[in-house]
């Protein structure tokens, strides 16, 4: 007899996330802060568009688009429940997560950049930056993944 693995609740998917968020926040910290420990300090951003300049924030543009879309293949295969087939579905979702990483942390950036200006920073501050931005793509893509590849009870998305 086939078992049925039951639909994750809401509270178990956002506790899930949670963790997740943290476990990259920690893993994506310890690589930066080896990355960047020879460039502190950092500007965590410049007044400019095109800069030969490396900021804390123009790094966290491709950091946050690469974890979207890797995390988004990865939160759908360790879906245990019924879920959506990842051709088209899926698919779908890597892009258009990547798509709003991007968005977020380059207007992040931008509204940044206008509001407070150019600021140097230290190693710490700047490791501590982008584990922040690196933990919350991971807990929302993990969390938005997950709440669309689920088959609901009614089929539906």
């Amino acid at each position: 007899m086939q078992s049925v693995v039951p639909l994750p609740t809401d509270r178990n998917i956002l506790s899930g996330a949670i963790i997740n968020g943290v476990i990259n926040a920690v893993i994506n910290g310890a690589i930066q802060f080896l990355l960047l420990r020879n460039h502190a300090p950092l500007p965590l951003s410049v007044d400019g568009i095109t800069n030969e300049t490396q900021t804390v924030l123009g790094g966290a543009v491709p950091l946050a688009v690469s974890l979207a879309m890797i995390l988004t293949a990865v939160a759908y295969l360790t879906v245990k429940a019924p879920k959506h087939p990842f051709w088209p579905t899926v698919c779908w979702l890597i892009v258009k997560h990547g798509l709003f990483a991007f968005g977020a942390v380059v207007s992040g950036a931008i509204i940044w950049q206008r509001v407070v200006g150019s600021v140097d920073v230290s190693l710490i501050t700047a490791t501590i930056v982008l584990s922040v931005i690196a933990g919350a793509v991971a807990g929302i893509i993990n969390y938005m993944t997950i709440q669309a590849s689920l088959l609901k009870r009614n089929g539906g998305l």
